[in-house]
């Protein structure tokens, strides 16, 4: 009753230190859950886009070819993991138009199996990947190397392939003029500003293999089980294919993005413990100028312990309501992150996002309970040692020392 009472308080400045602990302690987490539902949102929003183009597992052979691919696939999805199987052949390119000129990484595909282990169609802008016909040489280009390129559908665009035919002068590279028939936007700059696909009997005989693949994609029911189920693929294929998974092509940047998620959590996490500071210069503050009131409460008969109580309750509690108020303005700004960053962005001018840097071009946030809870757990710890030394000091009040100027 006591500590709650002097939560209230009005005089001595104590109420106004109060609700200046409590908008500390609120800022500091209301931040810290933001910033770790943009982590998170950011790296689902990746996760998504990459997966919308790679593979969950994919199976290669010794060379990056695979003569029989389908034994492999058929191998392959009698996994009952597997979900999808289809062809790919990856290959490096030069693509002109005009005077433009671009590097690129041309995949064959196969349209109808495509689909079923890709999600090509929720990224096209123009055009379909069913406009890839074996034999007509068509192309669908990312939106970035469409834009470079200067190419919509219905233009013309010249292939260069390293693989070329001898002749007397040497080796000559194989030209192809393309026709584009699509163009995909995935939102991250991998995909946009290098892919061009093409029909997978089209790439085959430019690069000269035949009836040979890169490799073979899968499609499974869990991404997650990607690791596992490679393992287990690995024991039924033959010695000449091996296999790899999106956890481990990617593993360097969502490593990354882990790591920078803890210390995130532990930079920002010292916004907390500075308002925690202040939960402590406040009950010091209350310490000093309640030290009559400590003294009569002591010769009442109140114990050191009980004197102690009291603090702890006042402390806790404006670590309770701190925390409290942050975690519902944290989370009301995780979850209109995607309202509030482009009405600041049209207000100011400015552009937070830069696809080219961040593979993604708008905030995403996803508010998880696991980081709200921890946050929240860590507010109330720091909270409640804020509270131990000053509610120390005022059970070592002597009543005698405390009245004798009373």
């Amino acid at each position: 009753m006591v500590g709650l009472r002097y939560t209230r308080a009005k005089r001595n400045r104590v109420g106004i230190n109060s609700l200046v602990s409590i908008i500390g302690v609120a800022v500091g987490v209301a931040v810290l859950i933001v910033v770790l539902s943009v982590v998170n949102g950011f790296q689902e929003e990746v996760r998504s886009r990459i997966l919308g183009f790679a593979s969950h597992v994919q199976i290669s052979g010794v060379g990056r070819q695979l003569a029989d691919w389908r034994a492999i696939a058929r191998i392959a999805t009698q996994h009952p993991r597997v979900k999808a199987a289809a062809p790919f052949v990856d290959a490096p390119a030069m693509l002109f138009a005009g005077d433009a000129v671009r590097g690129a990484l041309v995949r064959g595909v196969d349209p109808q199996l495509e689909e079923r282990v890709a999600d090509f169609g929720r990224y096209m802008r123009a055009g379909s990947l069913a406009a890839l016909k074996a034999g007509e040489y068509g192309v669908v280009l990312g939106s970035d190397l469409a834009r470079t390129l200067g190419a919509a559908p219905g233009d013309k665009v010249t292939l260069v392939a390293p693989q070329g035919q001898s002749g007397p002068d040497g080796v000559s590279p194989t030209l192809a003029q393309l026709t584009v028939v699509g163009v995909f936007e995935a939102g991250f700059q991998e995909a946009d500003a290098l892919l061009a696909v093409m029909h997978i009997a089209d790439t085959q005989a430019l690069y000269r293999m035949g009836a040979a693949v890169s490799g073979v994609r899968l499609k499974l029911d869990d991404a997650f089980a990607a690791r596992q189920v490679s393992r287990e693929l690995l024991d039924r294929l033959p010695p000449e294919a091996f296999t790899t998974d999106w956890t481990r092509i990617h593993t360097n940047f969502f490593a990354a993005v882990e790591i920078t998620k803890r210390i995130m959590f532990v930079i920002l996490a010292l916004i907390v413990v500075v308002a925690a500071i202040n939960v402590v210069s406040t009950l010091v503050v209350m310490v000093t100028g309640k030290q009559g009131d400590i003294a009569i409460l002591r010769s009442m008969g109140a114990s050191p312990r009980e004197v102690m109580r009291i603090f702890v309750v006042h402390g806790m509690v404006l670590g309770v309501l701190g925390t409290l108020a942050g975690v519902a303005l944290g989370a009301a700004l995780a979850l209109n992150i995607d309202v509030i960053v482009p009405a600041v962005e049209r207000a100011f001018s400015v552009k937070f996002i830069a696809k080219e840097v961040y593979l993604i071009d708008a905030l995403p946030s996803a508010l998880r309970a696991a980081d709200v809870i921890a946050v929240a757990a860590t507010a109330l710890a720091l909270s409640l040692c804020a509270t131990l030394y000053p509610s120390w000091r005022a059970a070592r009040t002597a009543p005698a020392e405390a009245l004798r100027y009373e």
